[in-house]
């Protein structure tokens, strides 16, 4: 029997999905599209498709100093403590605002990837998903941009790396926006892969030219459409993830890509995010012992957000 078939009928328990109140309370303004409704419309999609009572809802923690200070800098952490407001916004820059309720927020965000690191390997939960805001992938090491402050997946890679001493972990983004800080933060490092498209020429204008020979970020010009994407995927993507054989594979899952979403211009439709999170699924079941941890990234336009998600989670929890 192939290893990924023989992996998958022997998954038990329901998908995580990690979460907490508490992101719903970072707020940057009226109109802004990175907003707490996001959250909801998820929400709200995963109980009109029948999804949600397939899930394990899980309380995100907060992230310890300790687990932030193997991606952030402690005296970044205390900037951005010492930038927090007690009312209104403090802006650092022209898209990426903080609120009364933004650190407590990115904490939990961050805390809800090691979470979910912590039961995907320790066998409580097969997979998870972290729904999740503020996003994090935009976040470098030292450095708030792009919606992000902490960066969340980068912070549940090390966490892999250090508490349970994975020797080769891979994260895949899909989010129409390049993952520059993740790069930033992960090039250096031989244990990790990561592997991407991204629109571009487009904000954050890299990804292009890769920082380390573990970075493999395949640009789309802007129009591209699913075939485009899936091509990628089947050219370059999987190849690449055959040969390296990662044994946890992190998702950094943003829906922005979506051909109704105005924060690209991509064409990518909820059958996309389907396909993809099922070939990730076999590599995961194959090389990973099923060992997958997505995490909500963008993805603006609330219907197509709630669809796609509700698609890419359809797939974790159905195996």
């Amino acid at each position: 029997m192939f290893t990924w078939l023989k992996n998958r009928l022997q998954r038990n328990g329901l998908t995580a999905y990690v979460t907490h109140a508490e992101c719903l309370q970072h707020n940057m303004g009226v109109g802004h599209p990175e907003c707490p409704e996001r959250l909801t419309a998820i929400r709200d999609q995963l109980m009109a498709s029948q999804i949600f009572d397939s899930l394990q809802e899980v309380e995100a923690p907060e992230v310890t100093y300790e687990q932030l200070a193997r991606v952030h800098p402690p005296r970044y952490v205390e900037y951005l403590e010492a930038c927090a407001p007690s009312v209104g916004t403090f802006r650092l820059d022209p898209d990426t605002a903080m609120s009364p309720g933004t650190l407590k927020a990115a904490h939990r965000a961050a805390g809800a990837v090691v979470k979910a690191v912590e039961l995907v390997a320790e066998d409580k939960a097969p997979n998870a998903f972290c729904a999740i805001r503020p996003p994090g992938h935009h976040a470098e090491s030292d450095k708030a941009m792009g919606f992000c402050f902490f960066n969340n997946i980068a912070v549940g890679v090390a966490h892999a790396l250090a508490k349970y001493k994975f020797e080769r972990v891979a994260v895949v983004d899909f989010d129409v926006h390049h993952g520059n800080g993740t790069e930033e933060i992960l090039h250096d490092d031989p244990r990790v892969l990561m592997i991407s498209i991204f629109q571009h020429p487009f904000y954050p204008y890299r990804g292009d030219q890769p920082m380390g020979p573990n970075m493999h970020n395949v640009p789309l010009k802007a129009g591209s459409s699913g075939r485009e994407f899936r091509e990628v995927v089947e050219n370059v993507w999987l190849p690449l993830l055959h040969e390296f054989q990662p044994q946890m594979l992190f998702i950094s899952a943003g829906f922005d890509a979506h051909r109704e979403d105005d924060m690209g211009s991509l064409g990518l439709t909820e059958s996309d995010y389907e396909w993809v999170t099922r070939h990730l699924m076999q590599i995961a079941d194959q090389y990973c012992a099923g060992r997958v941890v997505s995490v909500l990234e963008g993805g603006y336009d609330l219907s197509a957000l709630g669809r796609s998600v509700a698609a890419h989670i359809r797939v974790l929890s159905d195996g």
